[in-house]
């Protein structure tokens, strides 16, 4: 074990595997790519969606258990079903992906404008605001909370995921376990893991920052109280 692990971090100091083509430094890239476009796209998708049944409250059995069945899907599976349909490309990596990203974006933001105190709104309408005024002044910046930590959630499992570009013979961190399992190289298979792992905590920190930027100034709740 000590022996795997003092193999383990030669691999991942040594300077000639960071360089050129099949590098650590292109393979990050690579990932980091196709995690960031894949939640970009499924938050363009996910968050109107939520954001309308929240402030509607109308679809809202229909969103959570379209949810929960898009969780339930194969991501492998669904990766081989969309290859076979559109061939070799990226699209099958980025179908699945945003797939698996949509519900958890949707949930989170359901449940954020669900939490806002009805009162709120009443008292918002009361004094005369429009309905897209209730929603981005008032509803919006109270669920927020929620639907930042659905797009937390969202991009590490997607990070965690996109080990499947490899799996249809592109590129990313997941390329070290497929040809690591390929050769029996238990060295390169655990190096992509951990690399796969940072990427997942060091993406979930940065947000985590611009989540506590976004609400430095609102007052904790005993203040509020």
């Amino acid at each position: 074990m000590i022996e795997l692990l003092q193999n383990l971090g030669r691999w991942l100091t040594s300077g000639a595997q960071w360089s050129g083509p099949d590098g650590i430094a292109t393979r990050l890239l690579e990932h980091l790519q196709y995690s960031l476009l894949a939640t970009l796209v499924a938050a363009f998708i996910a968050l109107p969606v939520g954001l309308l049944i929240g402030h509607t409250g109308r679809g809202a059995f229909l969103a959570i258990n379209i949810s929960g069945f898009g969780r339930a899907l194969p991501t492998v599976g669904l990766v081989t079903l969309v290859f076979l349909a559109s061939g070799l490309s990226m699209w099958p990596v980025y179908v699945s992906l945003v797939a698996l990203a949509v519900p958890v974006i949707v949930t989170n933001t359901y449940a954020g404008m669900a939490a806002v105190d009805p009162e709120v709104r009443d008292a918002a309408r009361g004094q005369g605001m429009r309905w897209h005024h209730v929603l981005f002044q008032v509803e919006i910046p109270l669920a927020l909370p929620l639907i930042m930590t659905g797009l937390r959630l969202a991009c590490t499992q997607v990070v965690a995921t996109a080990t499947i570009a490899a799996y249809v013979s592109f590129g990313g961190l997941g390329r070290y376990v497929f040809d690591g399992l390929a050769q029996r190289d238990l060295v390169q298979v655990l190096g992509g893991a951990v690399l796969v792992a940072i990427l997942a905590i060091a993406l979930d920190l940065a947000l985590a920052s611009v989540q506590r930027l976004l609400f430095r100034h609102r007052p904790r709740p005993s203040r509020a109280a």
